[in-house]
Order: C-alpha cells, then sequence, then structure tokens
C-alpha cells in the first residue's frame, strides 16, 4: 500500500481507537452493572428458586394457574388485573402481580395451594430489573441503560477496527507485564466471543428502541397510544368493567382450549382483566420457551361466561422479526448448555468492561503521574468493579438472614444490595488503590463464602447445589488474587521507604 494510503489506514485506526476508549469510559460502570445484572439474569428462574427454598412443591403449568386464581378470587377486592406466569422446568412457582383494594403487589404463588410463598423475595427479578431500569424511575433508567448500549455498540465496532492483530492477539497473553498483559486479556476477552457481544448488544438496544427512536411512533398515532397497541397486538381483547358483579367462569375450560389452539404448548402466561366483574377478560399466551420467537399468538376469553373472544396468531414478517430478535436477548427458549454459553459470554463481556476500565487507568500512570481525574477513576474502579458484586452477594445473604415475617421483606433486600454496593464504592473512594483493592477483594471473597454456606453449601437439590458452589468457587478464586495484591503492596512498601529517605 502507498504511503498516503498507509497514513490514511493509521489515521483511521488511531480515531477508532480514541473513540473506542471514550465510548467504554464514559459509561462505563453503567455497561459494567448492566452486563452483571444481565449475565446473572441468564438463571433468573434458578435463583427464585435458591431464593424459596421452603417452595418444594411442583404441578403443571395449567394446575398451578388454577390453584393462582383460586387463591386471588378468595383473597383480592375490587382488583383490576392479574397478571400469571405459569411455572415451567427451571421454576416452580407462579410469578403474579395483581392488585387489591388500590394496593399492587408482586408476589410469588405456591403452585398447589395458589397462596403467597413463605419467604417474600424477587429472587432474580431483582437483577432483571436492574439490567435495564437501574433502580431508576420509568422512563430515566431505562433512557440511561439505552444510551450505555449505544456507547457499547460503538466501543465494539471501534474495537474491532482498530484492532490491528484481532486473530492474532485472541491467542496472546503476557503475564506480568503491567499494562500489555491487560492488554492482552481485554483483547481476549472481548475478541473470542465478539459474534455473541454484538448480538447480545444490538438486540438488547432494539428492546429499547421505542425509547430511543419515538418519532415513527409519534408521526403515525400521535397521542392515541391505544390504537398503536390494537395495530400492534391484534388478538388482544379490551372491555372496560361494567360495575355488575360476576363470578370468573372455570378456567380450567380456558386453559385447554387454549393448549390445543396452541398445539399443545404449554400455558404461559395468563392474564386477568376486571376479575369478579362481568366485563372480565381472560387472556392466554403460549410458553416461549417453544420457539426463539418471543409471544407468538394469544387467545382471549370472556370471563363471566368462559367464551372465546378472540384468537390470533402472529404471522406478519416485521413483527416476527422484532420478536425473534427480542427472544434472543432474553434467551427463554436456550437448552441449558445454551444457557451456560449465554452466562459465558455475558461474563466474558462483564470482565472486558472492567478491564478495560482499569487498562485505561494502567496505561496512563505508565506514561506518567496520574492526573486528580485519573486518580478519582482509580479509585471508583476499586469500589465499583467490586462493589457491584458484592452487593449482588448481600442480596443472597439477606435473603437468608432476614426473619421471614418481616414487613417489606424483598424491599429490605434490595435495600441490602445498595447499601452493601454504595458502601463498597465510598470505601473504594476513600482508601488508597493498594489497600482499597485486596480489602474490596477479600470482601467480596468473604460475601461469596458465606452466602455458599448459609445456602447451605450442603443442600440438595441441582439448583440449589450449583449456585452454592459457583458463589464457593468464585470465592476460592479470589483468594491467590487477593494474596498477589498483597505481595505487590509488601513489595512496594520499602520502595517507597527508600525514596522518602533519599
Amino acid at each position: 500500500m502507498s504511503a498516503p494510503g498507509a497514513m490514511v489506514r493509521d489515521g483511521v485506526r488511531q480515531c477508532m481507537a480514541w473513540l473506542h476508549g471514550w465510548a467504554g469510559l464514559l459509561l462505563g460502570h453503567i455497561l459494567f452493572i448492566m452486563c452483571l445484572t444481565g449475565t446473572l439474569t441468564v438463571f433468573k428462574p434458578e435463583i427464585g428458586r435458591w431464593m424459596r427454598p421452603e417452595t418444594v412443591a411442583t404441578a403443571s403449568p395449567a394446575d398451578a394457574i388454577l390453584a393462582a386464581t383460586g387463591w386471588l378470587e378468595r383473597n383480592t377486592k375490587a382488583s383490576t388485573g392479574w397478571y400469571l406466569t405459569a411455572p415451567d422446568g427451571r421454576d416452580n412457582s407462579v410469578e403474579a402481580t395483581y392488585d387489591s383494594d388500590g394496593e399492587y403487589r408482586t408476589r410469588a404463588l405456591d403452585p398447589v395451594s395458589g397462596a403467597p410463598v413463605a419467604r417474600e423475595t424477587l429472587g432474580g427479578e431483582f437483577f432483571y430489573r436492574l439490567h435495564f431500569e437501574l433502580e431508576l424511575p420509568y422512563p430515566w433508567g431505562r433512557l440511561l441503560a439505552s444510551i450505555a448500549a449505544m456507547m457499547m455498540l460503538t466501543a465494539l465496532v471501534t474495537g474491532v477496527i482498530a484492532h490491528k492483530r484481532i486473530f492474532k492477539d485472541i491467542f496472546t497473553f503476557r503475564r506480568g507485564k503491567g499494562q500489555r498483559s491487560w492488554l492482552d486479556g481485554h483483547n481476549a476477552l472481548g475478541v473470542l466471543a465478539l459474534p455473541f457481544h454484538i448480538m447480545i448488544t444490538f438486540t438488547g438496544l432494539l428492546t429499547l428502541a421505542s425509547l430511543n427512536l419515538p418519532w415513527g411512533i409519534t408521526a403515525g398515532y400521535g397521542d392515541d397510544v391505544a390504537t398503536m397497541y390494537t395495530d400492534l397486538v391484534p388478538g388482544s381483547v379490551s372491555r372496560a368493567a361494567t360495575g355488575e358483579a360476576a363470578p370468573l367462569a372455570p378456567i380450567a375450560p380456558m386453559l385447554a382450549a387454549a393448549q390445543r389452539h396452541f398445539g399443545d404448548a404449554p400455558v404461559g402466561r395468563v392474564y386477568v382483566f376486571n376479575p369478579g366483574d362481568k366485563g372480565a377478560v381472560v387472556v392466554v399466551y403460549p410458553s416461549d420457551q417453544q420457539a426463539i420467537g418471543y409471544m407468538p399468538g394469544e387467545i382471549s376469553f370472556d370471563g363471566a361466561t368462559g367464551k372465546m373472544l378472540k384468537a390470533w396468531t402472529e404471522t406478519r414478517p416485521g413483527i416476527r422479526t422484532f420478536q425473534t430478535l427480542y427472544g434472543l436477548h432474553m434467551a427463554r427458549f436456550a437448552p441449558s448448555l445454551t444457557r451456560w454459553l449465554y452466562f459465558l459470554g455475558g461474563a466474558m463481556l462483564t470482565m472486558a468492561i472492567a478491564t478495560g476500565m482499569i487498562l485505561w487507568v494502567v496505561k496512563r500512570r505508565e506514561r506518567a503521574p496520574l492526573s486528580i481525574g485519573n486518580r478519582i477513576l482509580e479509585r471508583l474502579n476499586v469500589g465499583v468493579l467490586t462493589g457491584v458484586p458484592t452487593g449482588a452477594v448481600a442480596f443472597l445473604i439477606a435473603n437468608r438472614l432476614l426473619p421471614l415475617g418481616l414487613a417489606s421483606r424483598a424491599e429490605a433486600e434490595v435495600s441490602a444490595a445498595l447499601w452493601t454496593s454504595g458502601a463498597m464504592v465510598l470505601a473504594g473512594l476513600m482508601l488508597p488503590p493498594a489497600i482499597g483493592r485486596p480489602a474490596t477483594l477479600a470482601m467480596l471473597a468473604l460475601a461469596c463464602a458465606s452466602a455458599a454456606i448459609l445456602g447451605p453449601v450442603w443442600a440438595g437439590g441441582l439448583t440449589m447445589v450449583t449456585i452454592n458452589l459457583l458463589l464457593l468457587g468464585t470465592a476460592l478464586v479470589l483468594v491467590p488474587v487477593i494474596q498477589r495484591q498483597l505481595r505487590r503492596r509488601s513489595a512496594n512498601a520499602p520502595a517507597r521507604r527508600r525514596a522518602a529517605t533519599a
């Protein structure tokens, strides 16, 4: 290639490298939270099951929904709707959101009795919501998450363009070389699962497209949200409450008819609008474990008579494409091996973000003394990169230690996670990094070991054993890392004392 051509190529790569660094840096800590919690959400039902160890009964999806609606009919008043997700092979409780006397509640219901389970907890739902809402009110959390996803996609694309030896460096790791080692690790983590990283980032961004690009909806419908929803989901039936009381018709025949309509696919979700009213509507959706595409159809029944009102199976290519991409992101269709591959890919993306944040500081320290901004970033890295996973583990520990009868118990578990993370971030900011790094890593290791023992680590059941072993394994992996940090600090201390004496 000619010299001008080489200059153009190098100039483009330098520009892309600059954009890659800043795109990853500006919202890097937010991206770390999103990727870590998204990775945990791959096993959302299993985490929920671990956090409700007393709930051991199982039932078929239809029988569990039948039990749940029976309990809700007896124990709710003036309810406007019940939103139920049936159990499957991964979770054995009914996830229910409902209102009673104007108060909305989200509880897990026993699949046999239909009553709320003894241990009130959000379970894996906490990580799922934190992943894209960031514990911020609507729509600000989702907007921030969507902006961060745009940054992530920009960082991925520019990283590929800026990388000169993308395939060669996958297999290169030079240990103990400072900046070079961090760069090798960052490259390997980012490139080995690059197709997955691009897919999961793009599909995640697509799920929030109506927030990022609302102008098409505004141009087509203005403020007429009802018409937009009707066009989007033609199978839905919307009826206002009549004010005339009427008991809910037997729901078992409706579920059986829905299963026949969906080709014997198990029931996935059931929504009951205006229960106890003559205008009640029961909407049944099939399980989305049967196909990659999310929500392929629905069937609606008159809640008072049990008569079928409308059935719909989605066939429009554009909608099915979106549903397939959404389903790829959610991975509810995935068999066990695929879920573990999702988990591994998510863990690699999380560590790629963490190593990128650390690399930014290491690269600048090796060139010159750190500026005050980079010194703050270094301490933020210590607090956030260990504080967020420690808060996640504190959520599990609180689940085991809080009394079962505690009022607002689920909220207390969330508070334990958030306050723990906040305390760790504050500790990272206050302590010198040479002390803060091993101290916060030791706290994370201790938390993981404690959660495993409280699990308890010897408990039976595949879900319990797997999560306990993962927690214990994480604690054991961190031990040599902490020892290396302490040895490095001890080695640096004499050098600093000699420099001060001179």
